[in-house]
């Protein structure tokens, strides 16, 4: 057991006497403590220094001055005269020159310096009481004395110490003796007593017993508490007599009744037999019907007259983000606070016994966006009246409506882009060969050119220079290039026209993408009026992402043309930030994922909506076809199976991903 504990469980006598004892010796140590510091410093502070002074004056008159001074011999004679001053640890005496001439040591040897020029240093870290005298001389030279005290006492001081200690000490021990004698009268016969008491009414039951009154301390109230629960005690043992008398009456009369009792109680066995075959039927029809509820994709709320939740299923709950138990008996818009606008077609459904519909609402969940359309039933038969709300997931079927009519818009198409395709290709061919036929009779390289030069008196040199000097060989590149542009277009409203039969081959994506990123940096320079390189071009390729299946120059053509509108929407923000374009590969089975963003003006949600559509453009007239994103769509959905989608926050950016199976698609075989 542990000090302490055992101290905590002496009695309360012994406590005191102990803490009383304790406190004596504190107090007698304390006490000689002082008493020996006190004498030691007033020993340090004033005897050893007066002493010292006066053996130094005497030391410093002329005559023992120059009789130390004259020799070692006569300087060590007198220091031997110092040796009755118990006081005196050490002494040197130092000659005219500063050096030791002789020495006295008392006790332990100390080290003294040598020199007197050394003696400043010395006595800054001695903690001794020292004195250096100046000796004079005769001649005006002088010699030094250096004396070191002792600041211990005398053994006389500590053996008085000590025996007034004793004395202190046994007379303490007296009082404390007769201090117990008057404790243990006092505070422990008192509390001995009371607890005897305490024993004997434990023993015997008998509660009539008191403790003898005391005095007006803590221990006489205790015992005059002690009586009042005995008082107490012995009241409510008279009522319980009481009480058991009334109570075996009761029970004399509650055995007469107890025969009525039982005839009664086999009835109502029955009753409750046939009744707990009842519950148990409710019961798990009420289970069997909230797990219907609670397996219906649509969240279901049920709500009274008042509009309060009473039925409430886990779809509700996860789309609310409420639980069962706190929706329950909770008005309606506090259970589900999306649900507060349309309490006027909930309570008209309710009172009016109409069904109301709301085709459309979006909610966000899981931080997306969701539609959901709401059906309000009333309730009706004998149930009272209620509402029952029924809300639906909309947001796959919107999705797909739209894709759909995409799909619809892609098609409709399709037949428009082969018919101007056709109309296109003929003056277009005949565009390009008259300016190839003109760059042709223009060379001086052909014979019939200059025939036809010198029969006319012009010289073809002179013709040359002047269409040089009036840019026309400019004019025939940009009509080369604006028909080779036309020439694409025009391919491509061919491809979007019909189906693709080109072969998927494995490509290396990242040089792929490079490829795109080279020619586009080459075409931006020249035709957009800003320089594309200028853009910081971030690669971001995952090294898992390295050969897919697709059709290459058509997907070049995509990349190029996303590039292409980045790098036109980055132009257009004119933001001040250094214009950036991400290229990102991902590894997202079963699709290998391209991702183009930009930090640009970003894409309004209305246009988003539209961007996939044949002949939409944001661009002013002449500027654009509005084909360049449908046929990359085109290009991406039909011949490669692959997905195609646009992400973007008005004033930060736009992000297209594309994805690409990882598997060459089969192809349907023909029957």
């Amino acid at each position: 057991m542990k000090l302490r504990q055992r101290l905590e469980n002496l009695p309360v006598g012994r406590k005191l006497l102990l803490a009383l004892l304790v406190l004596l010796a504190a107090v007698l140590l304390v006490s000689n403590l002082t008493f020996i510091s006190a004498a030691y410093w007033i020993s340090r502070q004033s005897v050893a220094p007066q002493a010292m002074h006066t053996l130094g004056e005497l030391f410093a008159t002329e005559e023992l001055s120059s009789r130390a001074l004259s020799s070692p011999e006569a300087a060590s004679e007198l220091l031997r005269r110092l040796d009755g001053y118990a006081p005196l640890r050490a002494a040197v005496i130092y000659d005219r020159d500063g050096n030791s001439l002789a020495q006295l040591q008392q006790g332990e040897r100390l080290r003294l310096p040598e020199r007197i020029d050394k003696v400043a240093d010395w006595r800054a870290g001695e903690i001794r009481a020292n004195l250096l005298v100046r000796l004079p001389q005769a001649d005006g030279s002088a010699g030094h004395l250096l004396m070191v005290a002792s600041s211990e006492l005398p053994g006389a001081f500590y053996t008085g110490t000590l025996t007034a200690s004793l004395a202190i000490l046994v007379a303490s021990l007296l009082l404390w003796i007769l201090v117990a004698r008057q404790i243990r009268q006092l505070i422990t016969r008192p509390i001995r007593d009371l607890e005897a008491l305490s024993r004997q009414v434990t023993r015997e039951e008998d509660y009539s017993l008191r403790a003898k009154p005391g005095n007006q301390d803590e221990i006489g109230r205790l015992a005059d508490a002690f009586n009042t629960m005995l008082s107490r005690m012995e009241a409510r043992e008279q009522q319980l007599k009481r009480a058991r008398d009334d109570a075996q009456e009761a029970f004399d009369h509650a055995q007469g009744l107890a025969e009525e009792t039982r005839h009664s109680n086999r009835k109502l066995e029955l009753e409750v037999q046939v009744r707990s075959k009842i519950e148990q039927k409710l019961t798990g029809f009420q289970k069997y019907l909230n797990s219907i509820i609670d397996s219906m994709p649509s969240a279901l709320i049920a709500l009274d007259e008042q509009l309060y939740v009473t039925q409430w299923n886990q779809e509700a709950s996860a789309l609310s983000g409420t639980p069962l138990d706190d929706a329950l008996n909770q008005p309606v818009f506090v259970a589900f606070e999306p649900l507060k606008p349309f309490l006027t077609q909930i309570r008209r459904s309710s009172e009016q016994h109409v069904v109301e519909k709301i085709e459309k609402v979006t909610w966000l969940r899981n931080d997306e966006p969701h539609h959901y359309a709401l059906t309000c039933y009333p309730l009706t038969g004998g149930g009272g009246r209620g509402v029952v709300i029924r809300i639906d997931d909309i947001t796959q079927r919107i999705n797909m409506e739209e894709m759909m009519v995409q799909s619809e818009k892609m098609l409709s198409v399709g037949s428009l882009a082969a018919g101007m395709a056709h109309e296109i290709n003929n003056p277009l061919g005949a565009i390009l060969h008259n300016a190839q036929n003109i760059r042709r009779r223009l060379s001086a390289e052909l014979e019939r050119n200059r025939e036809a030069a010198e029969e006319t008196g012009v010289r073809l040199e002179a013709v040359n220079q002047y269409l040089q000097r009036r840019e026309v060989p400019q004019l025939l590149d940009g009509i080369q290039q604006a028909g080779s542009r036309a020439a694409k277009i025009v391919s491509h409203m061919l491809s979007f026209s019909r189906m693709s039969n080109r072969q998927l081959a494995d490509c290396h994506l990242p040089v792929l993408i490079d490829q795109a990123l080279e020619i586009a940096g080459n075409d931006f320079a020249l035709m957009e009026g800003f320089d594309f390189k200028a853009i910081d071009i971030v690669r971001d390729f995952d090294p898992r992402v390295d050969r897919v299946p697709c059709i290459g120059n058509e997907l070049e053509q995509v990349l190029l043309n996303l590039l292409k509108n980045a790098a036109q929407a980055i132009h257009a923000h004119h933001s001040g930030e250094p214009g950036q374009i991400i290229l990102r590969t991902r590894l997202n089975p079963p699709w290998a994922e391209i991702q183009v963003e930009d930090n640009g003006g970003g894409i309004p949600e209305n246009v988003r909506k539209r961007i996939f559509e044949p002949f939409f453009t944001t661009k002013e007239v002449g500027q654009g076809t509005g084909l360049g994103l449908s046929v990359s769509y085109f290009i991406i959905t039909n011949n490669h199976q692959g997905q195609m989608e646009v992400q973007c926050q008005p004033g930060h950016g736009t992000t297209f991903t594309l994805r690409l199976p990882l598997s060459s698609p089969v192809e349907p075989t023909a029957t």
